[in-house]
C-alpha cells in the first residue's frame, strides 16, 4: 500500500489561510463605516412630546362610560 504523500500540506494549507484573508480583507474594505458616530447619532435626534414628560397608557375598561 502506498504511502501518502504530506510533503504540499503545509503549502496549501498556508496558501488557503492567505487566500481566505485576503477574500475577507477585500470584501470588509467595501464596506463603509461612519468615522465619528455621534456625529451622526446628533443629527438624527427629534424631539418628540413624549421625551420630556411620562405618558400614561388607560385600559378601555378604565374609561368612564
Amino acid at each position: 500500500m502506498p504511502q501518502l504523500d504530506t510533503s504540499t500540506w503545509l503549502t496549501t494549507i498556508l496558501s488557503m489561510f492567505l487566500a481566505l484573508f485576503i477574500i475577507f480583507q477585500l470584501k470588509i474594505s467595501k464596506h463603509d463605516f461612519y468615522h465619528n458616530p455621534e456625529l451622526t447619532t446628533k443629527v438624527l435626534k427629534h424631539n418628540t412630546p413624549w421625551e420630556t414628560k411620562w405618558t400614561k397608557i388607560y385600559l378601555p375598561l378604565l374609561l368612564p362610560l
